[in-house]
C-alpha cells in the first residue's frame, strides 16, 4: 500500500479514494497551486486534511461557514487529529486555548472565518508561524 492510502486508512479508515481526491491532494503535496472542483459531498474536505496531517506544521482553513467549521473540527477531533476554528462564536478562555496550541505547535488544521484576517492578532500569529517554517503552504 502507498503512503498516502495508508495515511487515508489510519486517519480515516478508508481503503480507497473518492474519484478526483488523489490528483488534488498530489498536486498539494508536490507544492503546486490546485482548484478542485468537487460536487457537494465530494470530499473536498480530505483534499485539504490528508495533506496537513501527512506534512508538518499548521495548515489554515478560511471558511465564511461558522458551522461547518464547527463540524469538520469536531469530526476531526473526534479522530483524534489536533484541529480547532476561530470564530466570533469562540469564548474568550477558549480562545486562549487555541492560542496556547498554535504557540506550543499542537494544532495540524486552524478553521479561521474570513473577517479573523482583518485583526492583527490572527495575521501576527500566521506570519509568525511563516517564518518559524510551520505554516504548510
Amino acid at each position: 500500500m502507498d503512503s498516502l492510502l495508508e495515511a487515508l486508512h489510519r486517519h480515516y479508515g478508508w481503503d480507497s479514494f473518492r474519484s478526483g481526491q488523489r490528483p488534488v491532494i498530489e498536486a498539494l503535496l508536490s507544492g503546486r497551486d490546485c482548484l478542485a472542483v468537487l460536487p457537494t459531498g465530494g470530499g473536498k474536505s480530505l483534499c485539504f486534511q490528508l495533506p496537513a496531517l501527512v506534512r508538518q506544521g499548521l495548515v489554515v482553513v478560511i471558511s465564511p461557514l461558522v458551522a461547518l467549521m464547527d463540524d469538520q473540527v469536531l469530526q476531526l477531533q473526534r479522530r483524534g487529529i489536533a484541529a480547532a476554528c476561530l470564530h466570533r462564536g469562540i469564548q474568550p478562555e477558549q480562545r486562549r486555548l487555541i492560542q496556547t496550541q498554535l504557540s506550543a505547535g499542537n494544532l495540524r488544521l486552524l478553521y479561521l472565518a474570513p473577517e479573523r484576517l482583518q485583526g492583527e492578532a490572527a495575521r501576527d500569529m500566521l506570519s509568525v508561524h511563516a517564518r518559524q517554517g510551520k505554516l504548510v503552504a
